[in-house]
């Protein structure tokens, strides 16, 4: 099970991002507990981030901060410094999304701002799940697993 943390993340978008956080954990077949801190920032705030992070200065839809290198069963004994003994949980990283961006890029792909940000959500998660796109093999990998989970709960590109 991955356990979602929100911060700055209105309360009606909490059950769906949770249940995107099922649906990655069950497509990727993981095992054990993990936990993930979800933000929401706003275009200055994510653009400050993407510049200190990754030396690019401009605002993006999502960054996400993996604290693993590798995925495996979440256990103590797989990841003894990231294991919280009171959560029974490994910390898989950190996510932020610019809803501001994710606004703009839902008008302009002609869905909802829903759809966008449960999309983002799912693109982060598989990043910090070890997925990247580099290349365009990586890149097709990483888009089928992300309509795969999408499509797992229902949310298609006409919401």
């Amino acid at each position: 099970m991955i356990t979602v943390d929100f911060y700055g993340v209105e309360p009606e978008y909490e059950s769906e991002l949770s249940a995107v956080a099922a649906e990655v954990y069950k497509v990727e077949k993981m095992k054990g507990n993990a936990t993930v801190e979800l933000s929401f920032a706003s275009s200055d705030e994510i653009r400050e981030l993407n510049r200190t992070s990754r030396g690019v200065d401009r605002a993006t839809d999502v960054l996400s901060f993996p604290a693993l290198d590798e995925i495996k069963p979440f256990t103590k004994k797989n990841y003894p410094f990231e294991y919280d003994p009171a959560r029974k949980s490994v910390e898989l990283g950190s996510i932020v999304i610019c809803r501001e961006v994710a606004e703009a890029q839902a008008k302009e792909y002609g869905h909802s701002v829903r759809r966008e940000t449960c999309y983002l959500f799912t693109h982060g998660l598989l990043h910090l799940s070890g997925y990247d796109h580099i290349e365009e093999s990586d890149k097709a990998m990483m888009r089928e697993k992300e309509e795969l989970v999408l499509s797992g709960l229902g949310i298609t590109r006409e919401d």
